[in-house]
């Protein structure tokens, strides 16, 4: 497999966990992300997508790996223009919306500051 991006944790949101253990769900947004919606995202550095993200690949977070097992039709552009994609942990084989991206499990991982989120295909 290839890796195909990667980014830093740098900011946590007051309800980011929430999302996570609530709903399973983690948002990333890059940089100035809308202030009602960063206090559910992760912020992370880095929207350099190298190619698209596709269903089978893996989402790596640290040291937790899951296959991806859908992919929303918006996820790439979103991404690499705003940074932002849901990721649910689900293991869905449909996208349930167009910036979502699903991945195997049913549980999300613990994320914190200065953790590394990346995808390989």
């Amino acid at each position: 497999m290839v890796k195909i991006f990667e980014t830093k944790i740098v900011a946590v949101g007051p309800e980011a966990e929430e999302m996570i253990n609530g709903a399973n769900m983690l948002i990333l947004f890059g940089h100035g992300a809308p202030a009602d919606l960063a206090e559910y995202c992760f912020t992370i550095d880095n929207k350099n997508l190298n190619d698209d993200i596709m269903s089978g690949g893996r989402l790596k977070i640290d040291d937790l790996e899951f296959t991806i097992t859908a992919v929303g039709n918006l996820v790439n552009k979103n991404l690499s223009n705003l940074g932002h994609i849901t990721i649910t942990f689900d293991g869905s084989s449909q996208a349930s919306l167009p910036g979502t991206l699903h991945v195997d499990g049913n549980r999300g991982p613990v994320i914190s500051e200065g953790s590394i989120v990346s995808f390989w295909n």
